[in-house]
């Protein structure tokens, strides 16, 4: 892969509300909108199947937010979607508006962290996880 196919950091906060403390944006994205599979910094990169299923596991298993990945109990999942051709084809979203990845919304319970996102301190999601390596 080349560098204009790398992902360079995490993903932006697109959308934040200072009156219902949500904030809305990718926590990942497999391809670009042109189809081109994307690598992040950790030199990974996340197949769609892969991504939908780590997704639809996170939902049902776990819909918490933490902090920096050190503590937990920061936030509450509330939308998630992922953002697939054949999804985008049925919304009749035209192919080539939007990425292939998932889309997520966490309504903030801790008043740190909400501070933290309306100054822009927390301006993004990282999402975590454990995977089994494959060599590409």
């Amino acid at each position: 892969m080349t560098a204009e196919h790398t992902l360079c950091g995490r993903f932006s906060i697109q959308k934040s509300s200072n009156e219902k403390r949500l904030a809305f944006g990718w926590a990942s994205i497999s391809q670009d909108e042109s189809g081109t599979e994307l690598v992040d910094l950790a030199e990974d990169i996340i197949d769609p199947d892969t991504l939908e299923n780590a997704a639809y596991e996170f939902v049902k298993l776990y819909r918490e937010g933490g902090e920096m990945h050190e503590r937990g109990d920061c936030a509450v999942l509330v939308e998630s979607v992922v953002f697939t051709k054949e999804k985008m084809a049925a919304m009749g979203i035209p192919e080539g508006t939007l990425p292939t990845g998932w889309w997520i919304g966490f309504y903030v319970t801790d008043d740190e962290v909400w501070e933290k996102v309306k100054s822009g301190e927390y301006p993004m999601f990282s999402i975590e996880g454990t995977a089994i390596p494959e060599t590409v």
